[in-house]
């Protein structure tokens, strides 16, 4: 119960983004996105590995890839979609209660949609 009070408060309180910590954090969503999309490239170009044989190896190595490609692309979407906001000026509320994301939340995740409290209900309701 203590908890849920303190994530409640800092939820309705939040530390604004200052325009530094706005740079800051579109410098890292930019960082994020150029990772993502080479690793997107390197997961399509991996060599496959010859000590395993063929038939095994192309089925592993197919669903290894293809889920680290649905992987990667998630989260590639998530950050064009935080730069997007960013651009728009919106960035920083949650898409559910539409308070202001805590400034100390999005340093972390920076491609945050949702605030501490509406995270956690919506990964209760998983």
């Amino acid at each position: 119960m203590v908890n849920n009070q303190i994530v409640r408060d800092r939820d309705t309180c939040p530390s604004p983004l200052s325009p530094e910590d706005l740079a800051v954090l579109r410098d890292n969503l930019r960082e994020q996105r150029l990772f993502r999309q080479d690793q997107l490239r390197q997961i399509a170009g991996a060599p496959a590995r010859p000590d395993e044989p063929a038939e095994r190896r192309c089925a592993a190595q197919t669903e290894v890839r293809v889920k680290l490609a649905a992987s990667a692309r998630m989260v590639l979407a998530d950050v064009e979609a935080a730069l997007d906001r960013i651009a728009e000026g919106r960035y920083g509320r949650c898409h559910l209660c539409r308070r202001a994301i805590d400034r100390d939340r999005l340093m972390i995740v920076p491609q945050a949609r949702y605030c501490a409290r509406c995270q956690q209900v919506r990964e209760a309701g998983r």
